[in-house]
């Protein structure tokens, strides 16, 4: 669902939704347009050096309502999943500066530079379907993570991630995109084979490190196809060579306010 109630506002239907305090789901969002307030958050250093902190604070001043719910602190926008806060972001970029985004890529055959004028509006969306569960995707990995006692656990439990994860390891992030991944993944697992909860959240990130690639690549593959929200996968071909490839959507210019 997708409406505008008027020049400035937008209503929009989260692809997963917020579990308010009471329990009730809240799928539905107004946003408006950013202002020169806005402007004011995307230049400020602090927020600069924590990508998750920049969208809660971006999509919490334009929040009108979310939900049946009148806007008041920011504790609903950092705890909803990273999918439905890319799903705003975006939506809340195209309503604002329009949805022609402008995106480089590089053909990995050739080396051609390839131009492109994206529209936002066009990406897929893909809401939770019935029957799914964020908090519950199960992984079957294919090594397992061995113990300090050698024994081998391989039912790992996740769920997505949220903006306060994103908040939490946007500084080992920025250091080392690995351990940040690393970091934010062990702060999703749930659980691991018959790992008392103590013991998981002790070991935390080491647990990612000492996985095979082999299982690192199934958890990424289980976690992106478990995941609602915007698709940002496009598939390119080259004006040059003729290959067709698959890259992520270029978000250089994604809030360049000129």
């Amino acid at each position: 669902m997708e409406s505008i109630n008027n020049q400035r506002e937008i209503e929009l239907e989260l692809p997963i939704g917020y579990m308010d305090e009471q329990g009730q789901l809240q799928r539905t969002v107004v946003l408006r347009k950013m202002t020169g307030k806005e402007e004011a958050i995307l230049a400020d250093r602090r927020n600069q050096r924590n990508g998750g902190r920049l969208v809660t604070e971006l999509l919490h001043s334009c929040l009108v309502r979310l939900g049946d719910h009148p806007k008041n602190g920011s504790g609903p926008i950092a705890g909803m999943y990273s999918a439905d806060r890319n799903y705003l972001l975006l939506k809340l970029r195209s309503h604002t500066f329009g949805s022609e985004l402008e995106a480089n890529y590089s053909c990995p055959a050739c080396g051609e530079a390839i131009n492109l004028i994206e529209d936002l509006d066009e990406l897929p969306v893909r809401p939770l379907a019935d029957g799914e569960s964020p908090d519950e995707i199960v992984i079957s990995l294919e090594d397992g993570y061995v113990d300090r006692d050698g024994q081998i656990h391989t039912a790992l439990t996740m769920r997505l991630p949220t903006g306060q994860d994103e908040e939490a390891v946007a500084g080992q992030m920025r250091q080392n995109a690995s351990l940040g991944k690393n970091a934010l993944l062990a702060r999703c697992m749930k659980s691991l084979g018959d790992i008392p909860r103590h013991r998981l959240e002790a070991l935390g990130p080491k647990i990612l490190t000492d996985l095979t690639m082999t299982d690192r690549r199934l958890i990424d593959r289980a976690m992106n196809s478990a995941a609602p929200g915007v698709d940002t996968i496009r598939e390119i071909e080259c004006p040059n060579c003729g290959r067709t490839f698959k890259s992520t959507l270029d978000m250089s210019h994604f809030l360049a306010l000129e």
